[in-house]
């Protein structure tokens, strides 16, 4: 049987509401202009753990962070993340019930996994593999060999789901059937064909 590997962010969760991008723009006062790129500059690199919560977090604000005021943004992060595609936690619990094996693996820093983790709609899947704690990054080739062979199954034994076009082209390249996730509907129609 296969199994169905999924991304997390813009699949399994939906993507960051404005708002509670506004809410950590506004954390620390004057760093809103820019806010968002430098969210993004070097999120692989906080993904990856090359960068600790302080120190990425020092980049964004453009000023130290630590202690509670740290431990409040990271809380905000992880709450930006945190809302469910119930469209796609339905196909997730529709696959739990034929016994379909299911496991993740996103691109995510230690700190935000942590909080995913408690999330009682990703209770279906498992394993998890975050890349915070790989210390590989999506599109790397090495982080889905790692994951096949955590795993133990061929890698054409795995559809690989994720909205990101270059992670899908890597994990075929790395011998995975893959998905181009779009919208919940069209990943439906995939699973079936994939599946069988």
């Amino acid at each position: 049987m296969k199994t169905v590997l999924f991304d997390y962010g813009n699949v399994v969760s939906l993507p960051q509401a404005p708002e509670d991008v506004a809410r950590l723009a506004s954390y620390v006062t004057g760093a809103e202009p820019g806010f968002e790129d430098r969210y993004w500059e070097v999120r692989l690199d906080f993904d990856r753990g090359s960068l600790d919560p302080a120190a990425y977090w020092s980049h964004v604000y453009g000023r130290p962070m630590d202690g509670a005021g740290l431990d409040e943004v990271v809380a905000l992060d992880v709450a930006s993340w945190s809302r469910p595609n119930e469209e796609t936690v339905a196909i997730v619990d529709e696959l739990a019930k034929v016994g379909v094996p299911m496991a993740l693996l996103s691109n995510m820093p230690v700190c935000v996994a942590e909080g995913i983790d408690t999330l009682p709609f990703m209770r279906p899947i498992g394993p998890r593999f975050y890349s915070g704690r790989m210390g590989l990054v999506k599109p790397e080739a090495e982080i889905f060999h790692e994951t096949v062979a955590w795993l133990g199954v061929a890698p054409g034994d795995l559809v690989f789901v994720d909205d990101r076009l270059e992670n899908v082209a890597a994990a075929e390249r790395a011998g995975l059937a893959a998905v181009h996730f779009r919208d919940a509907a069209a990943l439906r129609e995939d699973l079936k064909t994939l599946l069988g």
